[in-house]
């Protein structure tokens, strides 16, 4: 089907260092021009993100410090980059959540003026979602074809996950019955505390999952900063959080 478009829509993508919106850099952007006449142009750049490239970044993407090291900083392509951009509309999948904001943030560090609020933003994520539904009431028409009467009842609810993991074991055949693969194959993350704040990387370490030392050891980031223990104490963290961050704290003492 073609696209009925007005203006040129440029899908996109970022590579980035990490998560942070604020603190994270670009390592790579493709983009894909589509023209109201069905032309495309594509393009694809490495860029140098003139910060190092965490390993747990790096495992994603496979762009490493390397790859990089002789590669234009943003600033000095961001000028052309806008120019591509210029007077066409965006789309990208989780794009108006992560990639358009870190997008944005590398203009401004670059010094380039570029009104992103005029153009049109087509996130492809929230349109799956929305026409996906996500819901238990959708999971259990699908997998037991059975409408789910009384939801969001505890009985009822609980009833619906038994039958619909039952019909997913069925359906799927790389599922394995065992509770062991299920749990693992069901978590996002090997968490330290239920929240999620703390995972632990491929080789069994804490490390914090969150904001300014994301991707760091949690003791490394606690002997470099004590003062982080104390704030998260008193901010807005789950018990369970604070009393795992609590424990590594303790057992760092106790090596002392």
């Amino acid at each position: 089907m073609k696209l009925n478009l007005k203006n040129p829509l440029v899908f996109f993508d970022l590579e980035t260092t990490g998560t942070n919106i604020n603190a994270d850099r670009i390592v790579e952007i493709c983009y894909l021009k589509v023209y109201p006449n069905g032309n495309e142009e594509s393009k694809t750049l490495r860029i140098n993100p003139e910060m190092h490239i965490p390993e747990v970044a790096s495992s994603v993407h496979g762009i490493y410090d390397a790859d990089v090291a002789d590669c234009p900083t943003f600033k000095e392509v961001a000028r052309s980059i806008a120019a591509e951009i210029e007077g066409c509309d965006l789309a990208g999948f989780n794009s108006n959540r992560f990639d358009i904001p870190v997008l944005a943030e590398e203009f401004l560090r670059a010094g380039v003026d570029i009104d992103l609020s005029k153009r049109k933003f087509v996130d492809v994520q929230v349109i799956f979602h929305k026409m996906e539904q996500r819901t238990l009431s959708a999971a259990y028409k699908f997998y037991c074809g059975k409408n789910l009467e009384d939801a969001h009842t505890a009985e009822a609810d609980t009833r619906a996950t038994y039958e619909v993991l039952k019909s997913q074991l069925e359906r799927y055949s790389d599922l394995k019955n065992d509770v062991a693969f299920l749990s693992e194959y069901s978590s996002f993350n090997k968490n330290v505390d239920f929240a999620g704040r703390m995972v632990y990387d491929d080789n069994g370490v804490e490390i914090f999952n969150f904001g300014k030392y994301k991707g760091m050891p949690v003791v490394e980031a606690l002997r470099r900063d004590p003062g982080y223990y104390s704030w998260i104490l008193t901010s807005d963290f789950t018990l369970n959080t604070k009393a795992m961050l609590t424990k590594i704290r303790l057992r760092m003492t106790s090596k002392k």
